[in-house]
């Protein structure tokens, strides 16, 4: 393996190019000096914001503007800081932003109860005593959608502080799971003994030695099962917390205020667990195939995890990758070429590992900053995959950006995986049909299926678990570890189906979900790669417009709601067309790669009963 080399050795050539945000540290601080004198103006526009449709236009604007300057500041700085972690004096740099930051949400606190003070047909006078404030019509009518949910100044704040008080129930689950619990030790691949943890967890339960990977998961959740009172506590204090505001304020449901605030209909959420419980049986095809390729007698949940294709050995380089990924997103057209072309030539992306850097990978930047990529590429498929998926975010922000002011320059947490994922099913689809290597073939489909087994069915498991937490928390029901773990372990009978070993152990796997915590989040996941495969389907089977559309879609920001933005390339969440494309989808790759396994074990004279 190479040493990782410190950031000076690295070749300028794999680096991002910070300066096209500031050129040096004189324009940076003096950008510092306009946001502190925008903060210092913006609390006296309090009195006045609402005199006037002009008035209320000027306010906006001005805070607009100080937010504008701010994000540039923190793009700059939180970028800085990425390179490498431990430079104290992008830490501190970060922090100084991150404090400026705070000091303008104070500033601005009186903003949004100032503006729901009043009624909307207010606004609309408004807008004929003054047009350009329509300018902001969509933001406006966006925030009185909630002004039927919120209560009077002092109740809000009462809501606030009680908040904070009962937040401790998340506190208390990562400072427990993260580090307070001892998870013990056991034995690796080659006999040495390691210490378990969360993070290594999803590595071992891989691993290609059944005891290793049966110690584990026994070992792991062994311990869960001893904090499963603990850990019960904490999520039925998370989950009445949130159903007790949300009914306060007037939700019928807990799901309702989530989903409300995704401006989507409840009816997503349930369509997605409908159809995907109907889809299961692709599912059970490919746990079968598994078992059948790693020649087990009998097939239990950690077999699950294990790699059928354990690595391919083949590398790319950098420049390698860049012209795979430009005959990918070929089908795109000239002009999604030509930004992509920017990203390469402008050196939006930081390529190399180097020492001290954030691991991973993501795609940040601001709206007056190009969207940034920061990856720690090596060579590998996986490399080349992570680079074209953040490739899809930053063409999105780009387009986003390109097309749309300030306050619509952003798009929905709803959507923001589709075109990532869209680009990262193109990349595989074309691998798959042009390469000439067997074996790369089934790396890829291998990658796939677990793609498609995490995020469309273990995720839809998990919500539908979330829901049940709370429809029995509305119902007056006590969640005690012994009805988290059965309903758990229910769930988990129906989504592995009866040729899977169901092991007790995964009655406790609810007791390390931090997701659980964040309020019906999850589906996300799950609809973001349907509406991806829905779309990647329109445009190889190039359907009229199809590609249009798709390019149509990355420009909308957040001028309208994402599921109406979504149908715009002809997905609808509310329709289980959408995810049925992606149960479609994933069947098709367990039956290629049955059908190319048994073609390569032919060929390599294996066998394969």
């Amino acid at each position: 393996m190479n040493e990782i080399k410190n950031r000076s050795e690295i070749s300028s050539e794999y680096k991002w190019d910070l300066s096209s945000i500031y050129r040096d540290m004189t324009e940076f601080n003096n950008d510092i000096k306009k946001a502190q004198e925008l903060i210092e103006e913006l609390p006296k526009y309090k009195d006045t914001m609402l005199k006037s449709g002009k008035n209320l236009y000027s306010t906006t604007t001005k805070i607009l503007e100080t937010s504008r300057v701010i994000e540039k500041l923190y793009t700059f700085a939180h970028l800085t800081y990425n390179e490498d972690i431990t430079v104290s004096s992008s830490i501190e740099l970060l922090d100084k932003i991150e404090n400026l930051n705070l000091k303008f949400s104070q500033a601005t606190s009186f903003y949004d109860s100032m503006l729901l003070s009043i009624d909307y047909d207010k606004i609309e006078d408004m807008y004929k005593e003054y047009p350009k404030l329509k300018d902001y019509e969509r933001y406006f009518k966006n925030s009185f959608r909630y002004k039927k949910y919120m209560l009077d100044e002092k109740e809000e704040k009462l809501l606030a502080d009680l908040g904070k008080a009962f937040a401790d129930n998340e506190t208390i689950f990562n400072n427990l799971t993260d580090s307070d619990i001892d998870f013990g030790t056991i034995k690796d691949e080659d006999g040495n003994t390691v210490t378990l943890t969360n993070t290594n967890f999803s590595k071992l339960i891989r691993s290609k030695d059944r005891r290793v990977r049966k110690e584990a998961f026994t070992t792991l959740y062994g311990v869960y099962k001893r904090f499963k009172t603990t850990l019960a506590s904490c999520l039925e204090g998370k989950v009445k917390m949130s159903s007790t505001i949300e009914k306060i304020r007037g939700y019928k449901s807990s799901l309702m205020a989530a989903m409300y605030s995704d401006e989507l209909d409840e009816s997503v959420y349930n369509t997605l667990i409908e159809s995907v419980s109907e889809g299961l049986e692709p599912l059970f095809k490919y746990y079968r195939l598994k078992q059948k390729i790693l020649r087990l007698d009998e097939m239990h949940i950690y077999d699950t995890y294990a790699n059928i294709i354990e690595s391919y050995n083949k590398k790319y380089t950098f420049k390698e990758a860049k012209e795979l990924i430009k005959k990918v997103l070929s089908v795109f057209g000239d002009e999604y070429l030509s930004y992509v072309d920017k990203a390469f030539n402008e050196h939006w992306i930081d390529v190399m590992p180097n020492k001290g850097k954030t691991g991973g990978a993501f795609s940040g930047g601001g709206y007056d900053t190009n969207p940034f990529i920061l990856t720690n590429f090596q060579g590998e498929f996986g490399d080349v995959s992570t680079l074209i998926h953040e490739l899809g975010h930053s063409m999105h922000s780009y387009y986003t950006r390109k097309n749309n002011p300030y306050i619509y320059g952003n798009y929905s947490i709803v959507v923001a995986e589709v075109a990532s994922t869209v680009n990262e099913l193109l990349l595989a689809k074309y691998v798959i049909k042009n390469s000439s290597s067997i074996e790369e073939k089934l790396y890829v489909l291998d990658k796939l299926m677990e793609l498609f087994k995490g995020t469309i069915y273990r995720q839809t498991m998990y919500e539908e678990f979330e829901k049940f937490l709370y429809e029995n928390i509305e119902n007056e029901k006590t969640l005690t570890a012994d009805v988290l773990c059965d309903k758990f372990y229910e769930l988990n009978k129906k989504y592995f189906g009866k040729d899977i070993v169901i092991d007790d152990e995964i009655r406790y796997e609810w007791g390390r979900m931090p997701h659980l915590y964040y309020d019906f989040y999850m589906y996300k996941y799950a609809t973001g790669l349907s509406s991806a495969c829905h779309i990647v389907n329109s445009i190889l089977n190039k359907e009229n417009h199809a590609v249009e559309n798709y390019l149509e879609f990355l420009k909308q920001g957040s001028r309208m709601a994402p599921n109406d933005e979504l149908k715009i390339t002809g997905v609808d969440l509310t329709k289980k067309e959408v995810a049925e494309s992606a149960i479609k989808m994933f069947s098709e790759f367990v039956d290629e790669f049955e059908k190319t396994y048994d073609e390569y074990m032919r060929s390599s004279g294996g066998v394969n009963e």
